[in-house]
């Protein structure tokens, strides 16, 4: 499908799938189109408060899977995979920066921040246009970041 290359084959899946998700009760936490190998996958992440199940996963993945056979934005073979984000998700959209704020975190860099490091952990205290405030957790000391200069942010949700 010609829109599809000229939008985004993710963007195009997630306009397609989200108000299916969302008649699940779930909400659509990313779409991702990647090439692993030789191999292309279609990655759906759903949520949901406690957590998606297995159940959870197998009804998105019926309910979508004749859809995406009609409009057919994908030209190539490819593996759909319906999950949840995970307990160490990663923060991608505005939306996940401002639902999460006061959450820990895990932050890895592109480039090393002096006196940091490449990896470091912290408070996610603010976020607005593309720029991330995390507090260390003796709370004394806070750094701001572009998110466009880490290679991700998660959620740490392993201080047990």
């Amino acid at each position: 499908m010609a829109n599809a290359k000229k939008k985004g084959t993710a963007s195009v899946v997630w306009e397609l799938v989200e108000p299916i998700v969302k008649d699940f009760g779930l909400r659509l936490w990313d779409v991702r189109y990647v090439k692993e190998g030789a191999q292309w996958f279609l990655r759906v992440f759903i949520d949901k408060d406690g957590g998606v199940d297995i159940v959870d996963c197998e009804n998105v993945s019926r309910a979508i899977d004749k859809p995406l056979d009609e409009l057919d934005p994908i030209t190539d073979n490819y593996i759909l995979e319906v999950s949840s984000p995970g307990i160490e998700r990663e923060l991608i959209l505005d939306s996940h920066f401002e639902e999460f704020i006061g959450a820990d975190i895990m932050v890895k860099m592109i480039r090393p921040l002096e006196g940091i490091g490449k990896e470091f952990k912290g408070v996610l205290k603010a976020y607005s246009d593309g720029m991330v405030t995390i507090e260390d957790h003796s709370g004394e000391n806070e750094v701001v970041i572009a998110k466009k200069d880490t290679a991700y942010i998660k959620l740490d949700d392993f201080d047990i």
